[in-house]
Protein backbone atom coordinates (compact mmCIF):
# COMPACT_ATOMS: atom_id res chain seq x y z
CA UNK A 1 0.00 0.00 0.00
CA UNK A 2 1.04 3.55 -1.03
CA UNK A 3 2.27 6.08 1.72
CA UNK A 4 -1.37 7.34 2.52
CA UNK A 5 0.05 10.34 4.56
CA UNK A 6 0.70 12.18 1.79
CA UNK A 7 -2.46 11.91 1.02
CA UNK A 8 -3.83 15.86 1.97
CA UNK A 9 -7.04 17.28 0.56
CA UNK A 10 -7.34 19.85 3.57
CA UNK A 11 -8.03 22.50 1.42
CA UNK A 12 -11.68 20.81 0.82
CA UNK A 13 -12.04 19.74 4.39
CA UNK A 14 -13.67 22.99 5.52
CA UNK A 15 -16.97 22.40 7.42
CA UNK A 16 -18.92 24.61 4.23
CA UNK A 17 -17.45 21.92 1.49
CA UNK A 18 -18.03 18.93 3.64
CA UNK A 19 -21.50 20.28 4.40
CA UNK A 20 -22.00 20.16 0.41
CA UNK A 21 -20.62 16.77 -0.07
CA UNK A 22 -21.41 14.43 2.18
CA UNK A 23 -24.86 13.89 3.14
CA UNK A 24 -24.29 11.00 5.53
CA UNK A 25 -27.09 8.73 7.05
CA UNK A 26 -27.24 5.97 9.62
CA UNK A 27 -28.00 2.38 8.52
CA UNK A 28 -31.49 1.45 10.96
CA UNK A 29 -31.85 -1.69 8.57
CA UNK A 30 -31.87 -5.14 10.50
CA UNK A 31 -27.95 -5.84 9.24
CA UNK A 32 -26.50 -8.61 7.21
CA UNK A 33 -27.83 -11.94 6.08
CA UNK A 34 -25.87 -15.25 5.12
CA UNK A 35 -25.25 -14.36 1.75
CA UNK A 36 -23.97 -10.63 2.63
CA UNK A 37 -22.70 -10.36 5.81
CA UNK A 38 -21.96 -6.92 7.50
CA UNK A 39 -18.36 -6.32 7.59
CA UNK A 40 -16.11 -3.26 9.95
CA UNK A 41 -13.55 -2.53 7.63
CA UNK A 42 -10.62 -1.04 9.81
CA UNK A 43 -8.95 2.07 8.48
CA UNK A 44 -6.83 5.07 9.94
CA UNK A 45 -6.80 6.09 13.25
CA UNK A 46 -8.68 3.23 14.85
CA UNK A 47 -12.14 4.09 12.47
CA UNK A 48 -13.82 1.73 11.14
CA UNK A 49 -16.09 2.03 7.69
CA UNK A 50 -19.10 -0.89 6.68
CA UNK A 51 -19.89 -2.59 4.39
CA UNK A 52 -21.69 -5.77 2.68
CA UNK A 53 -20.24 -8.56 0.87
CA UNK A 54 -22.87 -9.96 -1.49
CA UNK A 55 -21.52 -13.22 -2.25
CA UNK A 56 -22.69 -15.85 -4.97
CA UNK A 57 -19.40 -18.31 -5.59
CA UNK A 58 -15.73 -18.37 -4.79
CA UNK A 59 -15.05 -17.95 -8.58
CA UNK A 60 -17.37 -15.29 -9.66
CA UNK A 61 -15.78 -11.92 -10.40
CA UNK A 62 -15.72 -9.38 -7.41
CA UNK A 63 -16.90 -5.68 -7.76
CA UNK A 64 -15.56 -3.35 -4.92
CA UNK A 65 -17.78 -0.68 -5.32
CA UNK A 66 -17.99 2.85 -4.09
CA UNK A 67 -21.39 4.83 -4.03
CA UNK A 68 -22.71 7.73 -3.96
CA UNK A 69 -22.69 10.75 -1.39
CA UNK A 70 -26.37 10.32 -0.02
CA UNK A 71 -26.54 6.56 -0.25
CA UNK A 72 -25.25 3.84 2.32
CA UNK A 73 -24.36 0.03 1.37
CA UNK A 74 -27.59 -0.80 2.37
CA UNK A 75 -29.20 0.86 -0.76
CA UNK A 76 -27.95 -1.93 -2.75
CA UNK A 77 -29.25 -5.21 -1.20
CA UNK A 78 -31.33 -5.68 -3.76
CA UNK A 79 -28.74 -4.41 -6.65
CA UNK A 80 -26.19 -7.05 -4.69
CA UNK A 81 -29.18 -9.74 -5.07
CA UNK A 82 -29.24 -9.33 -8.92
CA UNK A 83 -25.47 -9.10 -9.22
CA UNK A 84 -25.27 -12.38 -7.54
CA UNK A 85 -27.67 -14.19 -10.57
CA UNK A 86 -25.84 -12.67 -12.98
CA UNK A 87 -22.60 -14.57 -11.70
CA UNK A 88 -21.35 -11.75 -9.84
CA UNK A 89 -19.74 -11.07 -6.40
CA UNK A 90 -20.89 -7.55 -5.38
CA UNK A 91 -19.03 -5.75 -2.42
CA UNK A 92 -20.70 -2.10 -1.73
CA UNK A 93 -18.42 -0.04 0.82
CA UNK A 94 -19.56 3.30 2.96
CA UNK A 95 -17.68 6.12 4.26
CA UNK A 96 -16.73 7.43 7.61
CA UNK A 97 -19.93 8.39 9.31
CA UNK A 98 -22.09 7.05 6.65
CA UNK A 99 -24.13 3.44 7.65
CA UNK A 100 -22.76 1.25 10.30
CA UNK A 101 -19.34 3.41 10.06
CA UNK A 102 -17.56 4.90 12.39
CA UNK A 103 -16.07 8.85 12.34
CA UNK A 104 -16.94 11.56 10.54
CA UNK A 105 -16.92 12.06 6.71
CA UNK A 106 -13.70 14.28 5.46
CA UNK A 107 -12.53 14.35 1.87
CA UNK A 108 -8.93 13.68 3.14
CA UNK A 109 -10.10 11.06 5.19
CA UNK A 110 -12.49 9.34 2.23
CA UNK A 111 -9.26 9.51 -0.25
CA UNK A 112 -6.59 7.73 2.06
CA UNK A 113 -9.51 5.12 3.36
CA UNK A 114 -9.91 3.76 -0.20
CA UNK A 115 -6.59 2.42 -0.27
CA UNK A 116 -7.33 0.82 3.82
CA UNK A 117 -10.27 -0.72 2.03
CA UNK A 118 -8.56 -2.00 -0.97
CA UNK A 119 -6.21 -3.78 0.49
CA UNK A 120 -8.35 -5.00 3.04
CA UNK A 121 -10.59 -6.47 0.43
CA UNK A 122 -7.98 -8.01 -1.40
CA UNK A 123 -6.67 -9.51 1.52
CA UNK A 124 -10.03 -10.85 2.52
CA UNK A 125 -11.10 -12.64 -0.90
CA UNK A 126 -7.29 -14.00 -1.03
CA UNK A 127 -8.03 -15.56 2.44
CA UNK A 128 -11.82 -16.68 2.08
CA UNK A 129 -10.38 -18.32 -1.55
CA UNK A 130 -12.39 -16.16 -3.87
CA UNK A 131 -10.26 -16.50 -6.84
CA UNK A 132 -12.24 -14.07 -9.79
CA UNK A 133 -10.82 -11.31 -10.64
CA UNK A 134 -11.05 -7.67 -8.93
CA UNK A 135 -12.96 -4.77 -10.52
CA UNK A 136 -13.03 -1.83 -8.92
CA UNK A 137 -16.16 0.69 -9.47
CA UNK A 138 -17.17 4.37 -8.18
CA UNK A 139 -20.20 6.15 -8.82
CA UNK A 140 -20.77 9.76 -8.75
CA UNK A 141 -18.61 10.84 -5.64
CA UNK A 142 -17.25 7.08 -5.56
CA UNK A 143 -16.14 7.74 -8.82
CA UNK A 144 -12.90 9.54 -6.88
CA UNK A 145 -12.65 6.43 -4.74
CA UNK A 146 -12.31 4.32 -7.63
CA UNK A 147 -9.81 6.38 -9.91
CA UNK A 148 -7.51 6.74 -7.40
CA UNK A 149 -7.04 3.03 -6.63
CA UNK A 150 -6.65 2.47 -10.51
CA UNK A 151 -4.13 5.04 -10.57
CA UNK A 152 -2.21 3.38 -7.68
CA UNK A 153 -2.89 -0.56 -8.18
CA UNK A 154 -2.92 -0.88 -11.88
CA UNK A 155 -1.68 -4.02 -11.19
CA UNK A 156 -3.91 -5.31 -9.04
CA UNK A 157 -6.89 -4.10 -10.52
CA UNK A 158 -8.43 -6.54 -13.49
CA UNK A 159 -11.13 -3.55 -15.11
CA UNK A 160 -12.34 -0.05 -13.82
CA UNK A 161 -16.23 0.68 -13.96
CA UNK A 162 -17.10 5.03 -13.86
CA UNK A 163 -20.61 5.18 -13.06
CA UNK A 164 -22.18 9.22 -13.39
CA UNK A 165 -18.48 10.16 -12.28
CA UNK A 166 -17.20 14.10 -12.75
CA UNK A 167 -14.33 14.79 -14.69
CA UNK A 168 -13.10 18.12 -12.77
CA UNK A 169 -13.61 19.11 -9.11
CA UNK A 170 -14.29 22.69 -9.56
CA UNK A 171 -17.59 22.31 -11.94
CA UNK A 172 -18.82 20.17 -8.89
CA UNK A 173 -17.87 22.06 -6.58
CA UNK A 174 -19.77 25.14 -8.23
CA UNK A 175 -22.78 23.19 -8.91
CA UNK A 176 -22.88 22.32 -4.62
CA UNK A 177 -22.89 25.78 -4.20
CA UNK A 178 -19.14 26.18 -3.03
CA UNK A 179 -17.57 29.58 -3.76
CA UNK A 180 -14.13 28.31 -5.32
CA UNK A 181 -12.92 32.09 -4.59
CA UNK A 182 -14.05 32.22 -1.57
CA UNK A 183 -11.63 29.25 -0.20
CA UNK A 184 -8.79 29.37 -3.03
CA UNK A 185 -9.48 26.58 -4.80
CA UNK A 186 -7.53 25.69 -8.14
CA UNK A 187 -8.12 22.75 -9.92
CA UNK A 188 -5.08 21.24 -9.65
CA UNK A 189 -5.34 20.99 -6.13
CA UNK A 190 -8.92 18.41 -6.64
CA UNK A 191 -9.07 14.97 -7.36
CA UNK A 192 -7.52 15.01 -10.77
CA UNK A 193 -9.70 12.25 -11.84
CA UNK A 194 -8.81 13.03 -15.66
CA UNK A 195 -5.28 12.57 -15.03
CA UNK A 196 -5.87 9.20 -13.08
CA UNK A 197 -7.64 7.94 -15.74
CA UNK A 198 -5.30 8.73 -18.34
CA UNK A 199 -2.90 5.91 -16.77
CA UNK A 200 -5.50 2.86 -16.49
CA UNK A 201 -5.19 1.01 -19.78
CA UNK A 202 -7.40 -2.10 -18.61
CA UNK A 203 -10.91 -3.16 -19.67
CA UNK A 204 -13.01 -0.50 -18.43
CA UNK A 205 -16.91 0.87 -18.56
CA UNK A 206 -17.90 4.29 -18.08
CA UNK A 207 -21.67 4.86 -17.43
CA UNK A 208 -23.72 8.22 -17.85
CA UNK A 209 -27.37 9.37 -17.68
CA UNK A 210 -27.61 11.47 -20.84
CA UNK A 211 -29.50 14.59 -18.70
CA UNK A 212 -27.24 14.10 -15.59
CA UNK A 213 -28.78 17.30 -14.06
CA UNK A 214 -25.61 17.00 -11.02
CA UNK A 215 -22.96 15.31 -13.38
CA UNK A 216 -23.48 16.74 -16.79
CA UNK A 217 -22.82 14.06 -19.59
CA UNK A 218 -19.62 15.45 -20.84
CA UNK A 219 -18.17 14.60 -17.38
CA UNK A 220 -18.40 10.71 -18.38
CA UNK A 221 -16.87 11.33 -22.15
CA UNK A 222 -14.37 13.16 -20.93
CA UNK A 223 -13.41 10.49 -18.88
CA UNK A 224 -13.99 7.77 -21.41
CA UNK A 225 -12.11 9.47 -24.07
CA UNK A 226 -9.06 9.90 -21.45
CA UNK A 227 -8.99 6.23 -20.87
CA UNK A 228 -6.03 4.65 -22.66
CA UNK A 229 -7.47 1.17 -22.75
CA UNK A 230 -8.22 -0.35 -26.12
CA UNK A 231 -11.36 -2.05 -24.40
CA UNK A 232 -13.47 0.10 -22.95
CA UNK A 233 -16.83 0.94 -23.82
CA UNK A 234 -19.33 4.20 -22.88
CA UNK A 235 -23.09 3.46 -22.19
CA UNK A 236 -25.21 6.22 -22.07
CA UNK A 237 -28.47 5.98 -20.25
CA UNK A 238 -31.22 7.78 -22.75
CA UNK A 239 -33.21 10.11 -20.89
CA UNK A 240 -32.09 9.07 -17.55
CA UNK A 241 -30.91 12.02 -15.31
CA UNK A 242 -28.45 11.58 -12.02
CA UNK A 243 -30.38 9.33 -9.97
CA UNK A 244 -33.29 7.19 -12.42
CA UNK A 245 -30.71 5.02 -14.21
CA UNK A 246 -31.88 2.07 -13.04
CA UNK A 247 -35.39 3.08 -13.58
CA UNK A 248 -34.32 3.92 -17.35
CA UNK A 249 -32.11 1.34 -18.21
CA UNK A 250 -31.49 -1.44 -15.34
CA UNK A 251 -31.18 -4.13 -18.47
CA UNK A 252 -28.54 -2.18 -20.37
CA UNK A 253 -26.67 -1.30 -16.97
CA UNK A 254 -26.30 -4.98 -15.75
CA UNK A 255 -25.47 -6.28 -19.40
CA UNK A 256 -22.65 -3.78 -19.54
CA UNK A 257 -21.45 -4.59 -16.65
CA UNK A 258 -21.56 -8.54 -16.84
CA UNK A 259 -19.47 -7.99 -20.32
CA UNK A 260 -16.82 -6.23 -18.64
CA UNK A 261 -16.98 -8.80 -15.75
CA UNK A 262 -17.02 -11.68 -18.20
CA UNK A 263 -13.75 -9.87 -19.96
CA UNK A 264 -12.00 -9.26 -16.91
CA UNK A 265 -12.50 -13.47 -16.34
CA UNK A 266 -11.40 -13.96 -19.68
CA UNK A 267 -8.48 -12.57 -19.57
CA UNK A 268 -7.20 -13.74 -15.75
CA UNK A 269 -7.99 -17.19 -17.07
CA UNK A 270 -5.42 -16.74 -19.64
Amino acid sequence: MIDVSKIDYSILDRPEVLQAIFHPRTDISSGGDNNAPEISVPVENGETVGSKFHLAKNSYPNILYFHGNGEIVSDYDDLGSLFNKFELNFLPVDYRGYGISSGDPTVTGMMRDCHYIFEFVRNWLNQNSYTGPLLVMGRSLGSACALELAHNYREQIDALIIESGFANASGLLELLGIDLQAINFREEEGFKNVDKIQGFDKPCLVIHAEKDHIIPFSDGQKLYNACPSKEKEMLKIPEANHNDIFFRDLEGYINAVKRLADLAMSKSNH
